[in-house]
């Protein structure tokens, strides 16, 4: 089968298009055919090679979440999935081809298309547990750093929906804040986050050297967790500022969807499936075998929402 894997770390350039076995469902796990292919922030970072370290080598297929129909089954599952049209997440990989294994799988409504189902799927749970991971109440105030991406466009929606008494965002063009507006903004910074508004919860997907700046922007007692690191890694002494400024109670979190148990993360994937407030935002669909471009987009800060590859 067709499959897109990484030949070399850095460049968007170093995905090729390889010949790869069809993989063999295991215990629990479902073969997809798929139809559509999330193109995630967590995907160009492996690639980048800033997980290098985590044991990624050359010819990862990345991918994590893909939407397509039930082909194969594994033991322990019942053949009458066959046929049904699911969202599945893949893990850190294996998602860039036309079939892909998983056991983390959920049924996709009639009314989602499964390339709407690859850009709410990831994105709206990891948006809503970051939220609560920084204990955000109705009535605060919330700064969405790196608003553009499918988390961003996520966090902005759900802030906005559960009572934010405003909801800022950084991006770097102005037709991108007024889409933010139309999701539930109310306040659009540049990239530096220019300006005097202070805040009690960032949910940030940027990270990179500037991280320490942005807790400036932090009330007493404000919270900022860090949800993606698409600019890099913060400078080894990025928690000077914090403790420099002891007397204001900030608080740094991290936080990644693998703490949360596969059943919470299931019961808000099918709320959020079935939501129809609720908006996945797809910026292009491309053909799989341009993914390559598709990081390129990315690389270069073009995309608004998620880029989905079809086979």
């Amino acid at each position: 089968m067709k499959a897109v894997a990484i030949q070399e770390f850095g460049p968007a350039e170093g995905l090729r298009v390889i010949e790869t076995p069809e993989p063999t469902p295991d215990t629990g796990q479902v073969l997809i055919e798929t139809e559509a292919i999330g193109v995630g922030g967590v995907d160009a970072v492996i690639r980048r090679g800033t997980l290098g370290s985590y044991g990624f080598k050359p010819g990862h297929i990345p991918g994590s979440e893909v939407a397509g129909k039930v082909i194969a089954v594994g033991a322990g599952l019942d053949e009458s999935l066959k046929g049904r049209r699911v969202w599945a997440f893949t893990g850190t990989g294996g998602g860039y081809a036309e079939k892909a294994v998983a056991s983390d799988f959920l049924p996709i409504p009639e009314t989602l298309t499964s390339e709407d189902a690859v850009a709410i799927g990831t994105s709206g749970a990891v948006s809503h547990f970051a939220l609560a991971h920084a204990h955000f109440e109705a009535g605060e105030s919330v700064l969405v750093r790196g608003a553009a991406g499918s988390i961003g466009v996520s966090a902005v929606q759900l802030a906005a929906r559960n009572g934010a008494k405003n909801v800022a965002v950084t991006t770097s063009n102005h037709e991108r804040g007024e889409r933010l507006k139309k999701l539930g903004a109310t306040e659009v910074l540049d990239r530096a986050g220019t300006g005097e508004g202070k805040y009690d919860v960032i949910i940030d997907l940027i990270a990179g050297p500037n991280l320490p700046d942005f807790f400036d922007k932090l009330n007493p007692n404000g919270r900022l967790v860090v949800v993606g690191v698409v600019g890099g890694m913060p400078l080894s002494d990025f928690a000077a500022k914090l403790l420099q400024n002891f007397q204001k109670s900030w608080s740094f979190m991290t936080f990644s969807a693998d703490t949360v148990p596969r059943e919470d993360l299931r019961r808000v994937r099918l709320e959020q499936f079935g939501d129809g407030m609720f908006k996945g935002i797809v910026h292009e669909i491309l053909p799989l075998d341009q993914a390559a471009l598709a990081h390129q987009k990315m690389d270069d800060g073009e995309v608004f929402g998620r880029i989905v590859l079809k086979p």
